[in-house]
């Protein structure tokens, strides 16, 4: 989870993708997930609080790696009403 959030350029680093999850500022398909090693798959919905914002994104694509923002913006599909 915490790699795919990396990936998808939602935060600068892993570790700051850990520390979210580990707050409880994750969501996997409404479910609070309190772990940042937990897998994903395409389909589900994550549900993530920022500071100033929350995102609701679902995964269409798992990523192989983390590259420049166009390649990251085909990993999901922003559900975040404007």
């Amino acid at each position: 989870l915490d790699k795919w959030i990396w990936f998808a350029r939602v935060v600068k680093t892993r570790s700051l993708a850990a520390d979210l999850i580990g707050a409880g500022h994750v969501r996997v398909n409404g479910a609070k997930v309190d772990s940042a090693g937990r897998g994903v798959k395409v389909g589900d919905v994550l549900t993530i609080s920022l500071e100033r914002q929350v995102r609701v994104l679902k995964i269409l694509d798992c990523g192989e790696r983390r590259g420049p923002y166009e390649e990251a913006r085909h990993l999901y599909e922003e559900l975040t009403a404007p």
